[in-house]
């Protein structure tokens, strides 16, 4: 039975038809080299559409509340946004000088995408053809966003000022920063823990900030990875944080309870991306053109799926169009 509706599905994702009776969610993995999006079902775990968009493309946010998956393309200096139900590219919005990291609210309202050459974060408002905002000032290089759930905070890696900048979205400023590691890249926001991981890519490490209080965050820990972290994700209900080693081809896996670096997984191939799905990890390899899928609580590898060449998936990847009435 499960292999009739995993083989049903992947039928209608390549007929290009609406799915919303799918109930595994699919992982958009954007392809540098070829400049394209594999989307892969994860119930079959099969690359169902292959989606060509700007160029170089890098930065991931799947918005699931409004069906659309949005990607930055640093060398065309766009953003495309790719319907979840058809698999298709339906807009393309101007995006700066080099857009990189990228994140959606949680209601897919907003878009929020850091503009590396122009150190400031764009900002969208999603509804129709995609309305930019002011943008907001930022420091140099900034790479990864994260957006808080209550909507009200956002959060930008400054890498080369090796500082994570608090941007407060209703009154559009810089409301504080604080210093992390040498170089930060990538951000993870815990809901759960009020707590933001960032992925220090030249001090191998993650900081731990606490953003309770949003005027004063402040870093309670530095956990010791691999070489050049740039990839996180929360799995097992939060209880583990999967980090990819992107010059050591390997994954951390961190006690989120403890901060204790439980174990570190070989075998990849200068891993980026990464995310989380029921008792399942997902690691985009950029060497072997690849996703491997990894047993949440073991990390023991389950299977491997091939993808376009140069796979990033630098951001929340993974989505599904929630069901229309």
């Amino acid at each position: 039975m499960h292999s009739l509706r995993a083989a049903l599905c992947t039928a209608l994702a390549l007929a290009a038809l609406a799915v919303p009776a799918c109930a595994a969610p699919f992982a958009y993995i954007t392809n540098q080299g070829s400049h394209d999006v594999s989307v892969i079902d994860l119930a079959s775990e099969r690359v169902v559409a292959t989606v060509p968009v700007g160029r170089s493309p890098a930065g991931v946010a799947a918005a699931s509340r409004i069906a659309r998956v949005f990607v930055s393309n640093p060398d065309s200096k766009t953003l495309s946004v790719i319907d979840m139900r058809s698999q298709r590219v339906v807009d393309t919005w101007p995006a700066g000088s080099g857009p990189v990291g990228i994140a959606a609210s949680a209601d897919g309202q907003w878009l929020y995408v850091a503009d590396w050459y122009a150190n400031r974060l764009l900002i969208y408002a999603t509804a129709g053809a995609g309305r930019a905002e002011p943008a907001i000032a930022l420091g140099q290089a900034p790479a990864g966003v994260a957006v808080h759930d209550n909507g009200r905070l956002v959060f930008v890696a400054e890498r080369d000022d090796d500082s994570v900048a608090v941007i407060d979205t209703r009154e559009r400023r810089v409301r504080a920063r604080v210093r992390v590691g040498s170089h930060p890249f990538a951000l993870l926001h815990d809901a759960a823990r009020e707590r933001l991981y960032a992925l220090n890519v030249q001090s191998n490490d993650v900081s731990v900030v606490d953003t309770r209080d949003a005027d004063r965050p402040a870093v309670i820990a530095t956990v010791a990875v691999g070489k050049a972290p740039y990839g996180a994700a929360l799995a097992m209900a939060g209880s583990l944080l999967y980090i990819t080693n992107q010059h050591e081809d390997s994954v951390s896996v961190i006690d989120t309870a403890t901060l204790r670096l439980l174990r570190t997984l070989p075998g990849f191939a200068y891993p980026e991306g990464v995310a989380a799905h029921g008792d399942k990890v997902y690691v985009v390899n950029w060497m072997d053109d690849n996703v491997s899928v990894l047993d949440a609580a073991s990390g023991r590898t389950l299977a491997q799926v091939a993808t376009g060449s140069n796979s990033r998936g630098f951001g929340a990847f993974i989505g599904a169009p929630e069901a229309t009435p």
